[in-house]
């Protein structure tokens, strides 16, 4: 490297790699991971669900699309900073009202560039996401050896309740429905959609879009909302969001009032962090991957059909499925190492996946099951 490095990425075991800094400037600890996706790096840098990680994007071409307010998940960026092999580019799309950099700097993330991401991803997958410091200094000076201790030091995100902090603090009505080329986001009007109420753990805006373009009228509550604020808006069918952090952490407080929700026999579906808390409202646990599935071309085996949905995932924690009860059946299964991705309750209008079948980014193999909580919902109306 020519030129002096202005950005420096030290690693809790004492590996260190130096970059060019891009952003905001300052010092960083959080999780490191990686993600697979060729697309959508706004999007994942808006997704609640990366709150206190770091992203290394194994796509080199980051910046290429620049950013826009269309394309936000979340009210502003969550993810702690960004790992990239080339500095991001100036973008080249219509889209675009900013670049990437300019962005990043006006809402304090950082960036780091001209690093080999196949060694770092290498490292990620034979050793676990590490804990990392991540500095970036226009002088080039770093204090490696405090950088180091700083990310030994850290707690991480086992035992870790993120969603309080990524989630919203009063309800609210969403009503914007999916992208209608060429009037962008539409506002369907339905004579008579369901009632649906959204918990908050760090949703996703597409999320909320998708529920709309099935037929639901969505309230959205925050995480810590109690059984008795759920049923007050009279709901057909509940929904559990995504998030960041430990779902057993967030579970102190969700779980007891998911279970007071599944005596009312109501719909219910749950997506990634919202998928875990089913899982142990029903009576399962959660354990920490290694490094976790972050990416847009996942391949999933439907057990159900027998068919195989390539998804989209970002998620550090997974249900144990050999702690499912009876009564709980096992739909999803990734294929790339066998953890558990969905389940449903025997008899109940009950399911959940850990797979985003809203792909933003991603594919929509599954968007299907915005449609079978819908037709959820439906049947119950006529029960």
């Amino acid at each position: 490297m020519s030129q002096k490095p202005t950005a420096c990425l030290a690693l809790a075991d004492g590996t260190v790699f130096y970059g060019m800094g891009f952003g905001a400037t300052g010092e960083v600890v959080a999780e490191l991971v990686f993600n697979t996706a060729m697309t959508g790096y706004q999007e994942i840098m808006t997704d609640p669900s990366y709150a206190s990680q770091i992203v290394t994007f194994t796509f080199p071409h980051i910046g290429n699309t620049g950013v826009t307010p269309m394309d936000y998940e979340g009210a502003e960026p969550v993810a702690s900073g960004i790992v990239v092999k080339w500095d991001p580019t100036e973008p080249s799309n219509w889209r675009a009202h900013s670049n990437l950099i300019d962005w990043m700097t006006k809402l304090g993330r950082i960036g780091i560039g001209g690093l080999d991401t196949r060694r770092l991803t290498r490292a990620i997958r034979q050793q676990g996401s590490p804990h990392v410091v991540l500095a970036h200094d226009p002088s080039g000076n770093f204090d490696i050896k405090s950088m180091i201790a700083r990310a030994r030091d850290w707690k991480g995100l086992v035992g870790l309740d993120l969603a309080k902090e990524v989630s919203c603090t009063q309800s609210y009505h969403w009503d914007e429905g999916a992208w209608n080329w060429p009037d962008e986001f539409s506002k369907p009007e339905r004579k008579n959609p369901y009632r649906v109420v959204a918990l908050d753990y760090g949703a996703k805006r597409n999320i909320l879009r998708s529920l709309v373009a099935s037929g639901a009228d969505v309230t959205v509550l925050p995480a810590t909302a109690t059984a008795e604020e759920v049923l007050a808006h009279n709901p057909e069918g509940i929904f559990l969001s995504n998030g960041p952090g430990d779902p057993a952490a967030t579970g102190e407080y969700a779980v007891p009032m998911i279970k007071e929700l599944l005596a009312r026999d109501l719909p219910i579906f749950g997506i990634c962090l919202g998928h875990q808390m089913l899982a142990l409202a029903v009576g399962a646990r959660t354990v920490k991957m290694s490094h976790g599935h972050h990416g847009a071309n996942h391949p999933v085996r439907n057990v159900d059909t027998g068919k195989v949905e390539i998804t989209s995932m970002n998620h550090g924690f997974t249900v144990d499925s050999q702690t499912l009860p009876a009564g709980v059946i096992e739909t999803h299964v990734s294929l790339f190492d066998g953890t558990n991705c969905g389940l449903r309750i025997d008899g109940k209008p009950v399911f959940s996946v850990q797979h985003h079948p809203e792909a933003s980014p991603g594919p929509q193999d599954s968007f299907y099951l915005f449609e079978n909580f819908a037709s959820a919902m439906e049947a119950r109306r006529h029960a």
